[in-house]
């Protein structure tokens, strides 16, 4: 990334980035009743996060493959999000046969 655009989207998604990872750990250690809010929340930063990592590839400050990698990723992260909250939603429904 140019240093230009470094220290503007670059610090704003690696600032998301951090935000994420801190309220994921948050997340994990919230009581079951705020949980789902909170998994909410990152899911939200998730899709702000892939917003700017396409922002920043349209603007051609980062390669393809940075934002073809950084998009996979995000999409992962994404669907674990997704299914972590679904089974908070449906706790009767486990991936387990046990």
């Amino acid at each position: 990334m140019s240093k230009g655009a470094r220290y503007t989207i670059g610090e704003r998604i690696e600032n998301k980035f951090l935000d994420l990872l801190e309220l994921a750990y948050a997340s994990y250690y919230t009581e079951k009743d705020k949980k789902s809010e909170k998994i909410s929340e990152c899911i939200l930063i998730t899709d702000s996060l892939k917003f700017l990592i396409s922002v920043a590839w349209e603007g051609k400050l980062i390669s393809n493959r940075h934002y073809e990698d950084t998009a996979m990723k995000l999409e992962e992260i994404g669907r674990m999000l997704g299914g972590w909250k679904n089974s908070l939603a449906n706790p009767e429904k486990k991936n387990r046969n046990s």
